[in-house]
């Protein structure tokens, strides 16, 4: 059989890290087994979900690069991939689980189960199937559908491919809530039909859905449908050890290390790394991702967010990628900046050739190529001290006539320059570089001074030059 597994974000707001990955474990398990990523959407929470945050999380899967088999945008033979658009099979799977005596309707409030709750005590309450033997049924009253928890003792389990066997007896369960009134599923019932309906082969999933599975594979039962595999990954904590959350971690947004400068292939590697790992191997390019990756090297137990590990990977990313994807990348974020270069400007290449291993992020990327393409530049005041005193100032004019002379503007040729310039003043070659590089860059630190240079251009070197001196 076809392997096939599913995403099914809920569109509440901006695609969560911790959903990037659970997308990104259950693509590399397609991709590698020959299977079929579907793509769902879990929009019945009618207060939060938007049409944006559908676009949030289309985007957001494209930007790191996990293309979908089946879904928005897609389609499909097991559609419609909406939960919203599936209503009619909950309703149809819910009459017959009532008329088979496996489903009830409930028509407790909330407010009178919230009383119960609180005179039980709280945590450990279970609702004690009060309308479960009720035989009316009132029309102007609001129900849920509840599923008739069997009444025998009995051990519901499952092999999870990452946790292993895993079970709960019967009595750890209760009737719980299948459906509202309005035909609106709750997440137990509407994902089980819709991974039946949709043949999905399994379920990879976080750890917090753990407890799900069992009232889940109890409904599998009573519908006399196979249930799929299961795999539950360990959580993605923040750097204060809590679960990594929308509401107090600002990493929680994927889309939030797009706009700080982090390369989609460094940000996935990163979060591939917090819960499953090859050997001692940090940096795993995608087709490394597709060759290694299975389900018995995934950690059981909850990863730590580590930032200064992504820039660090980030960095790595610099190096591994052509420099022409690299520029197509920093090109928005000069745009950002206000510098209009051209895509095809030639200096954009040379920028990143020269920079990439001196910036931890595209932002970073973008700002020290900022010096190459603006009129003129500020002189740091401690550099300018340091090193545009008196005695340097006399080795710049030097250089200064000499680079005036100079007709191919190219590394080697500049660097000869240096070469001239140290022999006629009688000091080092560091000695003439520094107090150019200063004059030019505004710092003590930059590529090479040929490259440095030539990326500034001849007219704007000298320039540069010219201010410093005076």
């Amino acid at each position: 059989m076809q392997p096939r597994v599913r995403f099914a974000p809920s569109p509440t707001g901006y695609l969560h890290i911790g959903g990037a990955r659970t997308a990104l474990f259950n693509w590399l398990y397609a991709r590698r087994n020959n299977g079929v990523f579907v793509l769902r959407i879990e929009d019945t929470d009618q207060e939060r979900s938007t049409p944006a945050s559908v676009q949030a999380i289309l985007e957001g899967l494209k930007w790191i690069g996990l293309d979908w088999d089946e879904g928005p945008e897609v389609g499909g033979n097991f559609g419609p991939y909406f939960q919203t658009e599936r209503l009619a099979s909950y309703k149809r799977i819910g009459d017959q689980l009532v008329a088979e005596g496996k489903a009830y309707r409930c028509y407790c409030t909330r407010e009178e189960l919230d009383a119960r709750r609180k005179a039980f005590g709280g945590e450990g309450f279970k609702y004690e199937r009060t309308c479960r033997e009720r035989k009316d049924q009132p029309t102007d009253k609001p129900w849920v559908l509840r599923f008739a928890m069997p009444l025998t003792e009995g051990v519901v389990s499952f092999t999870d491919e990452v946790l292993g066997k895993i079970s709960k007896t019967y009595g750890d369960l209760d009737d719980f809530v299948l459906m509202r009134g309005d035909g609106i599923p709750l997440y137990n019932f509407g994902c089980v039909i819709d991974d039946h309906d949709m043949a999905i082969t399994l379920v990879g999933r976080g750890q917090e859905h753990v407890n799900s599975t069992f009232p889940q594979l109890m409904l599998y039962a009573a519908l006399g449908w196979q249930p799929p595999q299961f795999a539950h990954f360990p959580l993605i904590l923040g750097a204060d050890k809590e679960k990594l959350s929308k509401r107090k971690h600002k990493e929680a947004d994927l889309m939030f290390h797009a706009k700080n400068g982090i390369l989609p292939e460094a940000l996935l590697n990163f979060i591939l790394r917090i819960g499953w790992g090859h050997g001692n191997d940090e940096v795993v390019p995608r087709e490394k991702m597709l060759e290694w990756f299975d389900f018995a090297h995934v950690g059981k137990t909850s990863g730590v967010w580590n930032p200064q590990k992504l820039t660090w990977l980030n960095q790595q990313y610099f190096k591994l990628l052509p420099i022409e994807v690299i520029a197509e990348r920093l090109f928005p974020f000069l745009d950002q900046q206000g510098y209009s270069i051209s895509k095809s400007d030639p200096r954009l290449l040379k920028l990143v050739k020269a920079l990439r291993e001196r910036a931890e992020t595209l932002v970073e990327l973008a700002q020290k190529s900022a010096t190459y393409l603006r009129k003129g530049v500020e002189i740091d005041a401690a550099a300018r001290a340091k090193v545009l005193t008196d005695d340097g100032k006399k080795v710049l004019a030097v250089a200064d006539e000499m680079l005036k002379a100079v007709t191919e503007w190219t590394p080697p040729a500049l660097e000869g320059v240096v070469k001239a310039a140290s022999e006629k003043t009688g000091v080092g070659m560091g000695k003439v570089a520094q107090p150019i590089r200063v004059a030019v860059t505004g710092n003590t630190a930059s590529p090479g001074i040929g490259d440095t240079l030539e990326l500034l251009g001849k007219e704007e070197s000298l320039a540069r030059i010219a201010a410093a001196l005076k």
